[in-house]
């Protein structure tokens, strides 16, 4: 999957991921590939990006949001 990480500012991540956990506003969820389509809201926490060898980087986030379209995976973070 292609993950993009944009805040008002930067961009700080672009890359390919295997999984992306995120925290939303009821809890943690994680997203894989062929995931369907969804728009949602983050709260403040972290995000974890598994890459394809396994790797993980770790994002700290104040909230924002996340759309995910065809293994296409934007979040616009705060």
């Amino acid at each position: 999957m292609q993950v993009e990480i944009f805040t008002p500012n930067r961009e700080i991540f672009t890359g390919k991921a295997s999984l992306i956990q995120l925290c939303g506003l009821d809890g943690l969820f994680e997203i894989l590939e062929n995931h369907a389509p969804m728009i949602a809201a983050l709260k403040a926490g972290q995000i974890k990006i598994y890459d394809e060898q396994n790797q993980t980087r770790h994002f700290d986030i104040n909230g924002g949001i996340v759309e995910v379209n065809q293994n296409r995976i934007l979040v616009l973070a705060e």
